[in-house]
């Protein structure tokens, strides 16, 4: 800053001694009477000194503003603390009543159990059973085959029937062979014929199919 000041003092001195000597010449000129063309002339020649000033300094920038922060949060005062001087007193009980006994808890009584259901009836169930079989068998023996008679074949034949609810035989199947296909193609035909059977029987006594073996015995006499 002083050295500015120092530049502007020095432009104005030399400024001044310039427009006085500006002036003197003025003076002698119109003294000695130059003519008006000199007097311009060395006007013109003055030449004018601009005085130009320093740039004022730069102003710093304003510091930014401050960011608003929110004000604290109000804090309660804490509650006051009631200090009690002395304890509450205590009682002792010298005498502690016994302790009251527990509660017995009685389950309901369990329903009664539902009455057994009644025993089922008696079967009357039965097989077949053959009915007055010395009759028919003797029969069955009487129709003795013509050929096996011939050819002297004698033999025993196992047979299966089965027996109607009316207690006839119903069908016959060969178990056993006599040995001769005579001998087992008569026996069968003769129980179709002449066996009569007491049907089976189910659970409730009716007459049902059944089935029941026997063995027919083919002997020629001497």
């Amino acid at each position: 800053m002083a050295y500015a000041d120092q530049e502007m003092s020095k432009n104005k001195l030399i400024a001044i001694i310039l427009v006085a000597l500006i002036h003197v010449a003025i003076g002698y000129a119109l003294v000695t009477g130059l003519a008006y063309s000199a007097i311009k002339k060395a006007v013109e020649r003055v030449t004018t000194v601009d005085i130009e000033e320093p740039p004022p300094p730069e102003e710093e920038p304003p510091p930014p503003p401050e960011p608003e922060t929110a004000p604290p949060p109000p804090v309660a005062p804490p509650p006051p603390i009631n200090i009690s001087v002395a304890p509450p007193p205590i009682q002792v009980q010298t005498n502690i009543p016994p302790p009251a006994p527990p509660a017995r808890i009685i389950p309901p009584a369990a329903p009664p159990a539902p009455p057994p259901p009644p025993p089922p009836p008696p079967s009357k169930a039965r097989g077949a059973t053959p009915d007055n079989q010395a009759s028919w068998a003797r029969r069955i023996q009487e129709n003795y085959p013509a050929r096996a008679i011939r050819d002297e074949i004698e033999g025993r034949v196992g047979v299966r029937v089965t027996i109607g609810a009316n207690g006839r035989v119903t069908g016959c199947s060969v178990t056993s062979s006599g040995g001769s296909k005579v001998l087992d193609d008569a026996a069968c035909e003769g129980m179709q014929r002449y066996a009569r059977y007491n049907p089976a029987l189910d659970d409730a006594g009716n007459p049902t199919e059944g089935s029941a073996s026997t063995t027919i015995v083919y002997q020629l006499s001497r």
